[in-house]
């Protein structure tokens, strides 16, 4: 059985998988007040540069997409390929 898709951003020779706790830390920053320093350290960044290029990068879909939202469909696609597979 396949995996279910990833996304990864890559910042310099960094790669940043968009996770659930990556987008609640980024709904977070569009949220709040909170600059880039803070969002850089929350998400292991070297700095607000890089922070600032994970932001640039990202789709804006994904930025936009609740929590709740991403989880469902990461089973619905788990779910999709598991029934693939056993139909097979």
């Amino acid at each position: 059985m396949s995996e279910a898709p990833q996304y990864v951003i890559r910042i310099g020779d960094k790669e940043i998988e968009v996770n659930l706790e990556t987008l609640n830390i980024i709904r977070e920053y569009l949220h709040r007040p909170m600059g880039l320093d803070e969002l850089a350290e929350k998400l292991g960044l070297e700095g607000w540069d890089e922070a600032y290029e994970l932001i640039k990068k990202i789709p804006a879909w994904i930025i936009w997409t609740p929590p709740t939202l991403w989880k469902y469909r990461a089973g619905w696609i788990e779910r999709r390929e598991k029934e693939t597979s056993e139909a097979q």
